[in-house]
C-alpha cells in the first residue's frame, strides 16, 4: 500500500493527509460531548479524502520527467493550495469568520508560523486542537521536505555544507546514502523520521500532564514545541501552570530544532561523530549563553541596581531569560513564565530588537526552524576568522581539512547570497505592509516575524503589542505570502523557476 501510495503525486497525499488529520479534532470533540464541532470536523474530512480519491485515480497514471523538481514543484503548491483546504474545517467551525482570516488562520499554522487572528475565548478546544494539528503537520511536512526534497537539490542548508550550487540535483549528498527514486525516498523518510516526532511529541504530552498541566493543553503545547509553531489554546503557555517543570521539558524538546543530528532514530552520515561537537549546536550554545549572561549581569553594570537580591529572585530571572532567548531562537516563540520577572531584572524595558535577532538566526538546517539557520551563520563566522587569519599571517594555511576549507569558501558564499536574499525579501515585504498603511515600526515587526515564521514576535518584538485581528485584509495576504516565502527559502522557489542547467 505505501509502495501504491508512492506513486501518486505529493500534492495528492498531502491534500488526504490533511483530510486524515481532520480526524484528530473530530474524535477530540465528540469525545468532550461537542457534537457540533466534531459533525463539522467529520464532515470536512470526508470531503477532502473524497476529493483526494478522485485526483488520486485521475492522477495514478502521471510520471513526471523530474521526479525530484517535481516534488520541489509540489511543495510549494502544497503551502499555495493546502491552506484553502485546511481552512474548511475551520470555516464550518466559524460560520461567522471570513475566507481571508481562515486562510491567514491556517497559513500561520501549516507555516509553524504560530500567529492568529481570532481571540482564544472566541475558538472552542477542538479548533484549537486543530490549529495545533495543522502547525505539528507542517512541522514534519518540512521536516521531510528538508531530507527527501530539498537536501538531493542541495537546498535547506545542504548547500552550505556541501559546496555544491543550489538547486541541481544528482547524489553524493550526507542525507542520501544510496541512489534511489524519488518516491522511495519519500517513503523511507517518512518511516524514519515519523516514529521519532510523533514518539518525543508524546513523551512531551506526558511529562506536562505530569507536570500538572490539563491535557487538550499540554498536548497543543506539545505539538507546538516539536513543530516550533508556538501555537497556544486558550490558556497561554507562561500561564499554563506547570511552572519550571514544564519549562525544563519544554526546554530540553528545544534542542531538536537546533541540530539535526538530536532527532533519534535518523541515520545520517555525520551522526558518527559526538553530538557535542555538532557546529549549530556550539553556536547555538554560545549566542545562548552570551545573551542570557549579558541580560542577567546588565542588571548590575548597566541598570545600576546594587541592593541585595534575592536569591530565588535572582534565579526566577535567569532562567526567564535562558528559556525565552531559547525559545525565540529556535522561532518557537513559548515565553517563560518568569520573562516579565527577566524583563524587569535587566532594565531594558523592551527586548524586541533582541528578540527579532534571534529569530533572524533562526534554528538548525533541516529542522522545523525558520530564520537564516545556524550553519549559514556559522559558516559566515568561519569566513570571518579565515580573513582575519590572513590579515596577521598572509601566508599561514586553513585548518580544518578540505571540508573545512569548503565551509568556509564554498559555503560563506552561498550563505551571503541567502542572507542578502532574506534582507532583500524582509525590504520587499516591509514596502508593501508601508503601501497597505501600516507604520514602520510595526512593518518591521510585522515582517520579520513572517519571514522567520516566529508570529509571537508581534505581541514581543516591540513596545505594543500588534494584534493580527486588527489588521486589514489586504495586510493579512502580504503576511500570509511572506511566511510561506519564509517557511520555503528564496533559494528554493528561485531553484524552482530558474532552469537546472547542470541537465544541459
Amino acid at each position: 500500500m505505501l509502495a501504491r501510495l508512492a506513486e501518486l503525486p505529493l500534492l495528492v497525499v498531502l491534500l488526504g493527509l490533511s483530510g486524515a488529520i481532520s480526524l484528530v479534532p473530530a474524535l477530540y470533540a465528540f469525545g468532550a460531548n461537542d457534537h457540533e464541532h466534531a459533525r463539522d470536523f467529520l464532515y470536512s474530512a470526508l470531503i477532502l479524502l473524497v476529493i483526494t480519491v478522485m485526483l488520486g485515480i485521475a492522477t495514478a497514471a502521471y510520471t513526471p520527467r523530474d521526479p525530484a523538481r517535481s516534488h520541489l514543484a509540489a511543495l510549494v503548491l502544497a503551502y499555495a493550495v493546502l491552506p484553502f483546504a485546511l481552512a474548511l474545517p475551520l470555516a464550518e467551525a466559524l460560520p461567522d469568520t471570513t475566507l481571508t482570516n481562515a486562510w491567514f488562520e491556517m497559513v500561520s499554522a501549516f507555516t509553524t508560523t504560530g500567529a492568529t487572528a481570532y481571540a482564544p475565548d472566541r475558538l472552542a478546544d477542538a479548533v484549537h486542537l486543530w490549529r495545533a494539528t495543522v502547525g505539528w503537520f507542517g512541522g514534519f511536512l518540512i521536516l521531510l521536505a528538508a531530507y527527501a526534497v530539498l537536501a538531493p537539490l542541495t537546498l535547506g542548508g545542504t548547500e552550505v555544507a556541501s559546496g555544491r550550487p543550489p538547486g541541481r540535483s544528482g547524489t553524493g549528498t550526507a542525507q542520501v546514502a544510496r541512489t534511489a527514486d524519488s518516491g522511495q525516498r519519500l517513503t523511507r523518510f517518512a518511516l524514519m523520521l515519523f516514529p521519532a516526532y510523533a514518539s518525543l511529541t508524546l513523551l512531551l504530552w506526558c511529562g506536562l500532564l505530569i507536570a500538572g498541566e490539563r491535557g487538550i493543553a499540554a498536548l497543543i503545547h506539545a505539538m507546538g514545541t516539536l513543530s516550533t509553531s508556538g501555537i497556544t489554546g486558550r490558556t497561554s503557555f507562561q500561564a499554563s501552570g506547570t511552572g519550571m517543570a514544564g519549562e525544563v521539558l519544554v526546554f530540553f524538546c528545544l534542542v531538536f530544532a537546533l541540530t539535526r543530528r538530536a532527532l533519534p532514530g535518523v541515520r545520517l552520515t555525520e551522526n558518527r561523530r559526538p553530538l557535542l561537537q555538532d557546529p549549530e549546536l556550539r553556536l547555538a550554545a554560545l549566542i545562548i549563553l552570551a545573551v542570557t549572561l549579558i541580560l542577567f549581569l546588565r542588571h548590575w553594570f548597566v541598570a545600576g541596581q546594587v541592593d541585595a537580591i534575592p536569591a530565588g529572585q535572582a534565579l526566577h530571572a535567569l532562567w526567564g531569560i535562558l528559556f525565552t532567548v531559547t525559545s525565540f531562537l529556535t522561532t518557537t516563540g513559548y515565553v517563560s513564565a518568569d520573562w516579565q520577572t527577566a524583563s524587569l531584572w535587566s532594565g531594558i524595558g523592551t527586548h524586541g530588537l533582541i528578540l527579532l535577532g534571534l529569530a533572524i538566526i533562526g534554528g538548525g538546517t533541516a529542522t522545523a526552524a525558520g530564520g537564516v539557520k545556524l550553519l549559514r551563520v556559522y559558516a559566515l563566522l568561519r569566513h570571518g576568522e579565515r580573513e582575519l587569519e590572513k590579515i596577521i599571517h598572509p601566508n599561514s594555511i586553513g585548518r580544518g581539512g578540505a571540508e573545512a576549507r569548503r565551509l568556509r569558501r564554498e559555503g560563506a558564499q552561498f550563505a551571503w547570497v541567502f542572507f542578502m536574499l532574506f534582507a532583500t525579501s524582509i525590504a520587499a515585504v516591509s514596502a508593501l505592509l508601508l503601501l497597505a498603511g501600516v507604520d514602520f515600526e510595526r512593518t518591521m515587526v510585522l515582517a520579520i516575524a513572517a519571514l522567520t515564521t516566529t508570529g509571537q514576535l508581534a505581541d514581543f518584538g516591540g513596545p505594543e503589542p500588534i494584534l493580527y485581528a486588527d489588521l486589514s485584509s489586504p495586510v493579512k495576504i502580504i503576511l500570509g505570502i511572506a511566511m510561506v516565502v519564509g517557511r520555503l527559502e528564496t533559494l528554493a522557489l528561485l531553484a524552482l523557476v530558474l532552469p537546472d542547467r547542470s541537465r544541459r
